[in-house]
Protein backbone atom coordinates (compact mmCIF):
# COMPACT_ATOMS: atom_id res chain seq x y z
CA UNK A 1 0.00 0.00 0.00
CA UNK A 2 1.45 3.37 -0.88
CA UNK A 3 0.51 6.53 0.61
CA UNK A 4 2.18 9.07 -2.23
CA UNK A 5 -1.49 8.95 -3.96
CA UNK A 6 -2.94 10.96 -1.39
CA UNK A 7 0.17 13.37 -0.94
CA UNK A 8 -0.61 15.15 -4.26
CA UNK A 9 -2.75 17.84 -2.59
CA UNK A 10 -0.44 20.22 -0.53
CA UNK A 11 -3.20 20.23 1.91
CA UNK A 12 -3.77 16.69 2.47
CA UNK A 13 -1.80 14.83 4.87
CA UNK A 14 -0.81 10.75 4.70
CA UNK A 15 0.99 9.05 7.10
CA UNK A 16 1.96 5.27 7.85
CA UNK A 17 2.90 3.95 11.61
CA UNK A 18 4.28 0.70 12.19
CA UNK A 19 4.29 -1.12 15.04
CA UNK A 20 4.78 -4.84 16.67
CA UNK A 21 1.74 -6.25 15.22
CA UNK A 22 -0.20 -3.64 12.83
CA UNK A 23 -0.03 -0.85 10.23
CA UNK A 24 -1.82 2.22 10.62
CA UNK A 25 -2.53 4.18 7.50
CA UNK A 26 -4.22 7.77 8.41
CA UNK A 27 -4.96 10.00 5.29
CA UNK A 28 -6.33 13.55 6.53
CA UNK A 29 -8.97 14.62 3.42
CA UNK A 30 -10.24 17.64 5.87
CA UNK A 31 -13.14 18.06 7.96
CA UNK A 32 -15.08 19.87 5.15
CA UNK A 33 -15.57 16.68 3.78
CA UNK A 34 -19.63 16.48 3.98
CA UNK A 35 -21.02 13.15 3.01
CA UNK A 36 -17.92 9.60 3.84
CA UNK A 37 -18.05 5.85 3.51
CA UNK A 38 -15.45 3.17 3.99
CA UNK A 39 -15.59 -0.84 3.54
CA UNK A 40 -12.76 -3.77 2.87
CA UNK A 41 -14.05 -5.76 -0.25
CA UNK A 42 -11.86 -8.42 -1.10
CA UNK A 43 -8.53 -7.03 -0.25
CA UNK A 44 -9.58 -3.86 -1.01
CA UNK A 45 -10.73 -0.73 0.82
CA UNK A 46 -12.84 1.30 -0.79
CA UNK A 47 -13.40 5.14 0.55
CA UNK A 48 -15.72 7.25 -0.81
CA UNK A 49 -15.68 11.08 0.19
CA UNK A 50 -18.03 13.59 -1.58
CA UNK A 51 -18.89 11.74 -4.26
CA UNK A 52 -14.88 10.51 -5.14
CA UNK A 53 -14.16 7.21 -4.89
CA UNK A 54 -10.23 5.99 -3.75
CA UNK A 55 -9.41 2.06 -3.79
CA UNK A 56 -6.13 1.27 -1.54
CA UNK A 57 -5.24 -2.13 -2.15
CA UNK A 58 -4.20 -3.74 0.57
CA UNK A 59 -0.91 -5.94 1.59
CA UNK A 60 -1.26 -9.66 0.41
CA UNK A 61 -0.22 -10.77 3.97
CA UNK A 62 -2.95 -8.79 5.50
CA UNK A 63 -4.70 -10.99 7.76
CA UNK A 64 -7.34 -8.48 9.01
CA UNK A 65 -7.81 -4.98 8.23
CA UNK A 66 -10.49 -2.33 10.61
CA UNK A 67 -11.08 1.01 8.70
CA UNK A 68 -13.11 4.15 9.50
CA UNK A 69 -13.62 7.90 8.93
CA UNK A 70 -14.00 10.71 11.01
CA UNK A 71 -14.23 14.36 10.68
CA UNK A 72 -12.25 13.80 7.17
CA UNK A 73 -9.60 11.22 8.74
CA UNK A 74 -9.38 7.63 7.26
CA UNK A 75 -7.79 5.37 9.15
CA UNK A 76 -7.08 1.74 7.87
CA UNK A 77 -5.63 -1.19 10.89
CA UNK A 78 -4.30 -3.74 8.96
CA UNK A 79 -2.92 -6.89 11.16
CA UNK A 80 -1.08 -9.48 10.33
CA UNK A 81 3.16 -10.31 8.77
CA UNK A 82 4.42 -7.38 7.45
Amino acid sequence: MTLEQFTNDEEQVARRYEYDDQLVFVVDFGAAIADSAVDVVDGTVLAVLDGTQYEIELPEDADDAHTFIKNGVLTIEVEGDR
